[in-house]
């Protein structure tokens, strides 16, 4: 199996695709309400969803995250493109030398930039 994209429902899927342009620029595809970027081998969509209303009430529940090499630069450049700062890169003590900042979008739905991680088994 291969993990490659995340839907986020919304009850205002246009402002979460304009906030998410201002952050990934123009978007791979738009049509029929749905909203695309792809970020390296991933893709993230927004669109409508009618089990959706109003802001994310528990958004630690599901928070996706980006790989980055430099989380300080690219936080600050998400940060100045007007993504919500929740927490400032931080070093998780099980992982000194990696990083972690989180950001919310306009619904309240967490994502983070995070250190690349050495995932393989063993």
């Amino acid at each position: 199996m291969n993990f490659n994209s995340i839907l986020i429902g919304s009850e205002d899927p246009k402002r979460l695709a304009n906030f998410y342009t201002k952050l990934f620029g123009k978007p791979v595809w738009d049509e029929s309400g749905y909203t695309g970027w792809q970020i390296g081998n991933g893709f993230v969509t927004v669109g409508p969803h009618d089990q959706v209303k109003g802001g994310n009430a528990q958004p630690g529940r599901l928070i996706w995250n980006i790989e980055s090499p430099d989380v300080k630069a690219d936080f600050e450049r998400l940060k100045a493109a007007g993504a919500k700062v929740i927490r400032d890169p931080y070093s998780p003590d099980q992982e000194p030398e990696g990083l972690i900042a989180t950001f919310a979008d306009p619904d309240d739905n967490y994502f983070q930039l995070t250190s690349p991680m050495d995932m393989a088994p063993g």
